[in-house]
């Protein structure tokens, strides 16, 4: 099971397939407060403030206990430690806490791809471009679409929209030191639309059109930021993207494609190596040994050639041998 808030509240059996949709606002609402602080106890004055805001309706925490009641009653009941059902909504004396188990929530499992690949973006920015996809793709939609009523909610879906720009940022910053310059200048164009106060993503347009050769159409970004922050704002863009300008107009080497970083070869195990060299020392020994044969025949056949005596015992001389000593008498 998934608690999911990366767009409409839903509960995702990933086993099944099957999706469980809260049916009406105050259920979304309770769900998407729960959920949100996944966990933790939220309290029974902070549900009510979440649902009915400042007219909550006479007998407020009854109401709020029916519809926790049916919301339970929504959930499956797998089977948990001993056979026990798992309780996924507990009561507390103050409040409710939501325990996910183990499939947790999808903002969870963004998060955690989100922290992988801006990890990985310096020592191998195609592999971090990879993550902050995957962790990207898990959004349906605004979060907690159709349920930020209330504080809580409202405050995780802000939260939550600002890691998704910000993964945005990285991401295509990732696929521009990965060399996909020509991959993702489309996407940036609609993000400086979608996000037209966001410096960020005119940065990197710009630097996408200039490795693309489109010097022009860069330097245009840069002046439909500013007529747009100015227009908003009223304010000029920032240093860092008059800095980029200007290293667009005198084409700044810092602009060209960053250098791969160096792969790093795992170093050899020792035991590895320490086998390889027995295996040459043997090949080796039994080298040695065909050439002593071999300058045996050699010198045993100049012997018998040229009729020169054999050596005497102990003679070390090329070309000779050692003559047989006499047999002992007893």
């Amino acid at each position: 099971m998934q608690f999911r808030i990366l767009g409409p509240v839903e509960i995702q059996d990933e086993r099944t397939g099957l999706r469980i949709l809260p049916t009406g606002t105050k259920q979304r609402a309770l769900l998407g407060a729960l959920v949100a602080k996944a966990g933790r106890e939220v309290s029974v004055q902070r549900l009510i403030d979440e649902l009915w805001g400042a007219h909550p309706p006479a007998g407020a925490a009854n109401a709020l206990q029916a519809h926790v009641a049916r919301l339970r009653r929504r959930l499956p009941r797998p089977g948990g430690p001993a056979g026990r059902p798992h309780e996924w909504i507990v009561t507390r004396s103050l409040g409710y806490v939501l325990h996910p188990g183990p499939g947790g929530t999808d903002a969870e499992h963004f998060q955690r791809l989100a922290l992988e690949g801006r990890q990985a973006s310096r020592e191998d920015p195609a592999r971090a471009a990879e993550l902050l996809r995957q962790a990207l793709s898990l959004w349906r939609g605004p979060a907690l679409e159709g349920s930020t009523q209330g504080d809580i909610c409202a405050a995780e879906a802000a939260q939550l929209e600002e890691h998704r720009v910000s993964a945005l940022e990285v991401m295509h910053e990732a696929s521009l030191r990965a060399g996909r310059h020509g991959e993702v200048t489309g996407e940036l164009e609609e993000l400086t639309c979608d996000h037209p106060l966001r410096e960020g993503f005119y940065d990197l347009l710009m630097v996408a059109l200039y490795r693309c050769g489109r010097q022009a159409e860069a330097l245009g970004v840069y002046d439909r930021a500013r007529k747009r922050l100015v227009h908003d704002l009223g304010v000029e863009p920032g240093p860092a993207l008059r800095g980029r300008m200007e290293a667009i107009l005198r084409q700044d080497p810092v602009l060209a494609l960053p250098e791969p970083p160096p792969v790093l070869r795992p170093a050899p195990q020792l035991g590895g190596e320490i086998e390889r060299l027995n295996h040459r020392i043997e090949a080796l020994r039994l080298q040695q040994e065909q050439l002593l044969r071999r300058f045996e025949q050699l010198t045993t056949a100049d012997g018998a050639r040229t009729g020169r005596p054999a050596c005497p015992a102990g003679c070390a001389a090329p070309g000779h041998r050692t003559a047989p000593q006499p047999a002992a008498h007893a």
